[in-house]
């Protein structure tokens, strides 16, 4: 049968087997709660706090912190949001999904297609990342070599079936909460011990603010940090593209969710006050990763070594989860006849493998970038640049999805158990800080560039979208979703009429 969306009756119905359902190909509901748990922090840990913090603290000195609490408390009412609306209804595969639903079939369209793109930008990002670790920890390595053979591994993680891609970002997610931890341990013990480092500064927590104030560069300054901040935090939605692979996804979501602000408070705001405290901000290279030179700073050569390890680990982890996505987006887009047949095909072991394949030959296009660029990091700022666009789209698509949800379905938002905070007002005060964020983007020609390049992205999105909405499955999608939407804005009116 042709895809379409889903009705609020369909929705009843297929929830409670009382009607038909969608003859397709289901995804497998391998992933459980350690799985979900584990996606959720290695998404919220991504590879731009390990390489990127030290660029962020150059331009905004200790106010970063609040930079990084800001952004991470406007996500988390993000994550809340999609939460609400993809527990309303189980058969959405993803936020792609219910941007189709309540807005229209051009909003799965451009939600998917963008979502994809900005995580093979992010894919390329982390090889980038990885090819200048790797020549840091094997000088003289050609670029080309990790180039290659990242995208390979990340077949080999991704093929076999979604329970062997949840152990492997367990493992990775592991990695990566110990290495922070062991971080902020060694740097509560050099605080204790008021270490002394080779420039005479003494390890203390009056280190962050007794060099220029929590605020050196102003307004300005502080502003400037959200340019590079955002993006770590791109990935943070990743248990929305998994929800359709998720056991028990009642409990395990919002418990993934709603541990937000703490993985915040302590990942972020917790490693970076240990770092200014023992290294004052203003000595910290924004060339290199923070986490590294404290390491080093403390005397503790192998743990850097073991630290750069871990940052590739982050970078791989990334794109690892870039690539599940990514494919698992393409897959759903396929489903709705907004990609090729074949991308809707799934493998013997339930994994779409077409459409991983496809994702991960945009991977090599880092080659591009990492012989074209003057330096690692500068590559690096620029394509991360790009997908901090990209991610804020998705973000908002998320968000006025929400706001829809709630004016059209009052009675699923009522029945919720899992209703965004401050549901009334913050989703437009979430909205207005990505307006600020596009207006942080502008002020640097690095980033700058990332405002040129989407809107050329959108454009061609327009075009594809125009021929693709000719063809009758879209024709029948868009018929379909108007009458729908006809008969709940009817619906949603007539029980406010009732309740004055």
């Amino acid at each position: 049968m042709s895809e379409r969306t889903i009705s609020v009756a369909e929705t009843t119905a297929l929830q409670t087997g009382t009607g038909g359902h969608r003859q397709e190909p289901h995804l497998a509901r391998a992933l459980g709660n350690r799985h979900i748990q584990l996606l959720a922090i290695g998404g919220a840990i991504g590879t731009g706090l390990f390489m990127g913090s030290g660029k962020t603290i150059s331009l905004a000195g200790p106010s970063v912190i609040f930079v990084y609490m800001i952004i991470g408390s406007m996500l988390f009412f993000v994550m809340r949001a999609m939460g609400e609306i993809l527990l309303s209804n189980l058969n959405y595969k993803s936020f792609s999904d219910f941007a189709g639903d309540l807005l229209g079939p051009w909003a799965g369209f451009f939600t998917g297609w963008s979502y994809w793109f900005f995580w093979v930008v992010t894919g390329v990002a982390d090889i980038v990342a990885i090819s200048g670790y790797v020549d840091k920890l094997a000088p003289g390595t050609p670029l080309w070599i990790p180039a290659l053979i990242t995208p390979a591994v990340l077949i080999v993680l991704n093929l076999p079936s979604v329970k062997a891609f949840g152990e492997a970002e367990f493992w990775f997610a592991i990695i990566k909460v110990v290495a922070i931890l062991a971080l902020i341990a060694t740097g509560v013990v050099m605080i204790a011990t008021h270490f002394t480092s080779p420039n005479g500064a003494v390890a203390s927590l009056a280190n962050i603010w007794n060099d220029g104030g929590m605020f050196p560069h102003g307004m300005f300054g502080f502003i400037l940090g959200f340019q590079i901040a955002i993006f770590a935090f791109a990935g943070i939605e990743l248990v929305g593209t998994a929800a359709a692979e998720t056991k028990n996804p009642e409990r395990n979501l919002p418990r993934a969710i709603n541990s937000i602000p703490i993985r915040v408070l302590l990942f972020y705001v917790g490693a970076l006050v240990v770092i200014m405290a023992v290294n004052p901000w203003h000595s910290i290279d924004p060339a290199s990763s923070p986490f590294i030179g404290m390491f080093t700073l403390a005397g503790l050569g192998i743990a850097a070594v073991v630290i750069n390890l871990v940052v590739l680990t982050s970078a791989a982890s990334s794109a690892n989860s870039g690539i599940y996505s990514t494919s698992r987006m393409v897959y759903g887009l396929a489903q709705d006849g907004n990609a090729p047949k074949a991308f809707g095909k799934l493998s013997p072991r339930k994994v779409p493998q077409n459409a991983l394949l496809f994702s991960c030959i945009f991977l090599l296009s880092g080659l591009v970038l990492l012989y074209s660029g003057d330096s690692v990091i500068g590559a690096f700022t620029i394509v991360t640049s790009v997908a901090s666009v990209l991610t804020m789209f998705v973000w908002s698509m998320i968000l006025v999805s929400y706001i829809v949800f709630r004016r059209r379905r009052p009675e699923l938002h009522a029945a919720s158990k899992f209703k965004m905070p401050g549901s009334g007002f913050m989703p437009y005060v979430v909205l207005a800080f990505f307006i600020f964020m596009l207006v942080a983007l502008a002020q640097a020609d690095d980033t700058r560039l990332a405002l040129v390049v989407a809107p050329v992205w959108f454009l061609l999105l327009g075009i594809a979208w125009y021929f693709n909405r000719q063809t009758p499955l879209q024709q029948a999608r868009m018929a379909e979703w108007a009458a729908v939407s006809t008969r709940e804005k009817a619906t949603a009116a007539r029980a406010t009429a009732a309740g004055r």
